[in-house]
């Protein structure tokens, strides 16, 4: 499916739906919904060197999602405008052509402004939907869209969601392109280290609910000329009574390389770490998280472990390059593991990570809306990038206060701090860092 039959696609459907757009259902179940996120983002770089980051900037969101029009099949359309606006002008503390938060201008400093804008046509056959257009979000196993800065990534392409077999739910697509949190354009996609894009992800897979209580989950994915991998899912919840839980969460991914995998361009840098072969894909991460909640406590203890064959490897495309060489400025990417934190992945080859977090929601206390929480992960035995040197080590500890305004004039409106301080071993290949996030959200839906 390349950008013309997607064009195609999307004219066709929006032919058919305009002949039937006054149908019971289309307008009827129509949603839409301005979203305003206001951050004030800190990243300090301590005493390995490095520029200071302090920004503050406002993202604005337009979100229309359609019902279906009447019929066997129903038909729809969702578009989803983006604004970021950046609040405090000039180069000030805008790292030099970093785009993690905000997109640079060409004197390196941050743009004033950026905008982009999408569309999905989408059908309706009985308890099956079909997706195609680029503001798609996929939050699955193999492919979690990012949305931790000021905006969210965005795919193009193509997706199937069934719910025709009871409690199974399946999912499958072809997608083709993405857009980055700080950024106006799409490229094709890649993994971290990758300079070349792939125009073609593709994914199958399926969640069964096994009991109310037990899911399992299976995903095949596949990067062109970049990588293939599996995935495993586990997730069970025995209730122990109505005050308390006790929740086990277990995944399992197996990679390996694909195509030009390996070849010039299509290299994956291991997430800085060692690999046996380098530039390749060849990896297999095991993790386990078990949550006890009480009430209003939750205590959350995990484990995961990255082989020692190469880094964990997921959808990246911080590397790529247009026609001319240059950074296209599509960094910003998520994965489905534990270790996913504020600042750091701990995602290197050999790497154990011992992980846990505490969380309180005051709803137990009468106070809704209001929870807090503390993370602390510690990795280790990660291999040296010679694969002969020492082990190093590395650990983050994160906090988070969240408070939603329940009932008034301002419901919904939500404000987040969250502080995370990560510190690596002499021999580590990351900086230390400190960060904070200041974060107000606000929702207003008018249909």
């Amino acid at each position: 499916m390349n950008k013309s039959t997607l064009a195609l696609g999307v004219a066709v459907a929006v032919g058919v739906m305009a002949q039937q757009a006054g149908a019971a259902g289309f307008i009827e179940d129509s949603k839409a919904s301005v979203s305003s996120r206001t951050m004030y983002y800190n990243n300090d770089n301590r005493e390995r060197g490095g520029t200071d980051q302090r920004e503050t900037a406002e993202g604005l969101k337009f979100d229309y999602l359609s019902g279906f029009t009447q019929g066997t099949v129903g038909f729809g359309i969702d578009a989803q405008a983006l604004v970021g606006i950046h609040l405090d002008g000039g180069k000030g503390h805008h790292p030099a052509n970093n785009n993690t938060f905000f997109p640079s201008d060409t004197d390196g400093s941050a743009v004033d402004e950026w905008s982009r804008a999408a569309a999905n046509v989408k059908a309706r056959f009985s308890k099956t939907e079909a997706h195609l257009g680029g503001a798609l979000q996929p939050n699955m196993p193999i492919l979690v869209a990012n949305d931790s800065r000021l905006l969210p990534q965005t795919f193009d392409g193509g997706t199937i969601t069934s719910k025709e077999i009871d409690n199974v739910t399946l999912n499958a697509g072809q997608l083709e392109h993405s857009a980055g949190r700080a950024s106006s354009n799409s490229t094709g996609l890649a993994v971290a280290g990758g300079t070349q894009d792939s125009n073609q992800f593709r994914y199958a897979g399926a969640d069964w609910k096994v009991t109310k209580d037990l899911t399992l989950q299976y995903y095949h994915s596949n990067l062109k000329d970049y990588y293939k991998q599996d995935f495993l899912g586990l997730i069970h919840v025995f209730p122990i009574d109505a005050n308390q839980s006790f929740k086990t969460d277990l995944r399992y991914f197996d990679s390996g390389s694909d195509g030009k995998n390996g070849d010039a361009g299509y290299r994956f840098n291991n997430n800085n770490g060692f690999a046996k072969t380098p530039g390749e894909v060849d990896n297999k991460t095991w993790s386990a998280m078990f949550t006890y909640t009480l009430g209003g406590n939750a205590f959350l203890l995990g484990h995961q472990r990255v082989s020692d064959d190469g880094g964990f490897v997921y959808l990246n495309q911080g590397n790529v390059v247009d026609g001319n060489g240059r950074p296209e400025a599509n960094g910003g990417a998520s994965f489905y593991l534990f270790t996913d934190a504020m600042i750091n992945g701990f995602v290197r080859a050999g790497e154990n990570t011992t992980f846990g977090q505490y969380s309180y929601d005051f709803a137990a206390l009468g106070v809704p809306g209001l929870k807090t929480s503390i993370a602390y992960l510690h990795g280790d035995n990660i291999k040296a990038t010679n694969g002969s040197g020492p082990d190093s080590s590395e650990w983050e500890r994160d906090m988070r206060i969240d408070y939603t305004i329940q009932q008034g004039t301002l419901k919904g409106f939500g404000v987040t701090l969250r502080n995370g301080v990560y510190r690596g071993s002499e021999v580590s290949n990351n900086p230390d860092v400190d960060q904070t996030r200041l974060i107000f959200n606000y929702t207003y839906s008018f249909l």
